[in-house]
């Protein structure tokens, strides 16, 4: 399984729009094949202009998979026009778990 992290930083008129984007694809994106799981996560004020999406992937294929789809293209053609700062991304894999 990986763990997808991105963090993104948007310009502060763009907050809501992004939501809105977000709410509108989320479901499209979770149900992807190889999507096990998709949360949007908010920074608190005064740094509530970055978020992170925090998913996890059967594979790095599927998500490959969907890192070239026509879904996330055009998601991510809309939401980078509303980025403050460069996005950043990083696969993992959990190492431990505790129960």
């Amino acid at each position: 399984m990986i763990v997808r992290v991105v963090k993104m930083e948007f310009k502060s008129e763009c907050i809501e729009a992004f939501k809105a984007l977000f709410e509108e694809r989320k479901e499209n994106i979770r149900n992807f094949p190889g999507c096990q799981y998709l949360e949007l996560l908010q920074g608190l004020p005064p740094k509530n202009n970055i978020f992170f999406t925090y998913s996890y992937w059967d594979s790095e294929d599927e998500l490959n998979n969907y890192r070239y789809s026509e879904l996330f293209k055009s998601t991510w053609d809309l939401t980078k026009k509303m980025f403050s700062q460069k996005a950043q991304a990083i696969s993992l894999e959990k190492a431990h778990i505790l129960d």
